[in-house]
């Protein structure tokens, strides 16, 4: 969870007297990925149970050793490595626009500089994941989207993007891993493998019935839809709880299987689409008479935007003669703003116009009220104590109330599926 030029820099330091400086690191994006109008922080809860066990242990410490990567005094350090510094940021499930302070990290430069992947691999993922969710969830508006894209990730990123894409509107996740983590809802039936298993459909779908009741949703696909759709009644009667489309021209296929379900009396069955679905083919189904959808591939890929393009920036640092000073780099399209800062969500009559963010050299402070808005950042670590509201079950919970909240300041034209500019500017002050 390092990469290489983490420690190099650390031990580069140590030699110069400059390791233990006491810095300010921040994570921003300098702009939103796919040109969206808005951002969702995810994976803060994810980054802070790593942190609590982040260490260097035997093997660690002797893989740097045998490779010759860093100095022994480096390697005495890492083995008493702990962070002890504080960070505050973005109450997961915040939105966030170019240049917002989503996390600020303050400690000596060597405990700090050393989290910059760690924070990085975490927060890019999961944001990318959630920018994602929060669209399919407003282009489904209101009805039901269950994430299924497991077998799309690796393993470790699948139950990442499971509680991401919850924490941003998503209802379920297949994936039991997650529910058992997070206390995500799951939910799954069965795929063709298991129609295919039995002689006929209607014996397919009789075993699934007797496992799971009536109530469950039968994939009608497999063969013909609307023989498979009749077989379904026949077999369930009119009070099946649902059935799956996953294939072919969805809005046509879901006309006509609501048409035969309700010739057939099954008038409370709902319909559940899946097969490549993306913000933009939900949305194209807004008319159709579709109940739900599952969602994975492009989902767990960020549909587009696999990673948020987030970063971590040195921002200020304390000087020899103990003075803070910001800085910055000033690489033509990369440039940063230095200094440490806080952030404030401007509102006119509930509606946010602003992404205000103040700058000083270090500490700076807010009457968050007297600004009009209100203040974006909650502390997250006090001397190296991780507080544990964000953490577990809990902290999902937390975070999806959080993002439903400010999802509810934007104004209407943040959910515009087109490419364009954020939907409120940020200002610097």
């Amino acid at each position: 969870m390092t990469d290489r030029y983490e420690l190099t820099m650390i031990d580069a330091a140590l030699r110069a007297g400059t390791a233990f400086r006491p810095s300010v690191f921040e994570v921003f994006a300098r702009r939103l990925p796919g040109a969206r109008r808005y951002g969702v922080v995810a994976g803060t809860g994810r980054f802070l149970e790593l942190l609590a066990d982040f260490r260097f242990g035997d093997d660690e410490l002797r893989f740097l050793r045998d490779e010759h990567i860093v100095s022994s005094e480096l390697l005495d350090w890492l083995a008493d490595y702990r962070f002890s510094g504080d960070i505050r940021g973005y109450a997961e499930g915040e939105l966030y626009f170019p240049g917002s302070p989503i996390l600020v990290v303050e400690g000596s430069f060597a405990e700090a500089v050393v989290l910059e992947t760690l924070a990085l691999s975490v927060l890019n993922y999961d944001s990318a994941v959630a920018n994602a969710a929060t669209r399919m969830t407003r282009a489904a508006k209101g009805r039901p989207v269950a994430e299924m894209g497991s077998r799309r990730a690796n393993e470790e990123a699948a139950i990442a993007a499971a509680r991401a894409a919850y924490i941003a509107g998503f209802g379920a996740t297949s994936n039991l891993a997650a529910g058992s983590r997070w206390g995500i809802p799951t939910m799954g039936t069965a795929a063709h493998s298991f129609t295919l298993l039995h002689d006929s459909e209607a014996a397919a779908f009789q075993a699934q019935i007797d496992a799971l009741g009536v109530g469950t949703t039968l994939l009608v696909d497999t063969y013909d839809i609307e023989q498979g759709i009749r077989t379904a009644i026949e077999v369930a009667g009119t009070g099946l709880g649902g059935i799956r489309l996953d294939s072919g021209d969805l809005d046509e296929v879901a006309t006509e299987a609501r048409a035969l379900l309700d010739s057939l009396g099954a008038t409370g069955t709902r319909i559940t689409v899946t097969s490549d679905l993306d913000e933009y083919a939900i949305a194209a189904l807004q008319a159709s008479p579709v109940d739900a959808y599952g969602v994975g591939t492009s989902l767990v890929t960020g549909s587009g935007a696999p990673a948020a393009g987030m970063v971590y920036k040195l921002v200020a640092r304390q000087g020899d003669d103990g003075a803070w000073v910001g800085v910055a780099k000033h690489s033509e399209d990369k440039a940063s703003k230095p200094g440490e800062k806080v952030a404030v969500r401007t509102l006119e009559q509930g509606v946010a116009v602003e992404e205000t963010v103040l700058v000083t050299d270090h500490r700076p402070t807010l009457d968050a009220a007297a600004a009009g808005g209100r203040a974006l950042q909650v502390p997250l670590v006090q001397g190296g104590e991780i507080d544990d509201r964000w953490l577990g079950r809990q902290g999902v919970a937390t975070a999806r109330e959080r993002h439903d909240a400010a999802v509810a300041e934007l104004p209407n034209e943040a959910h515009r599926l087109a490419r364009g500019e954020p939907v409120i500017p940020t200002v610097f002050r």
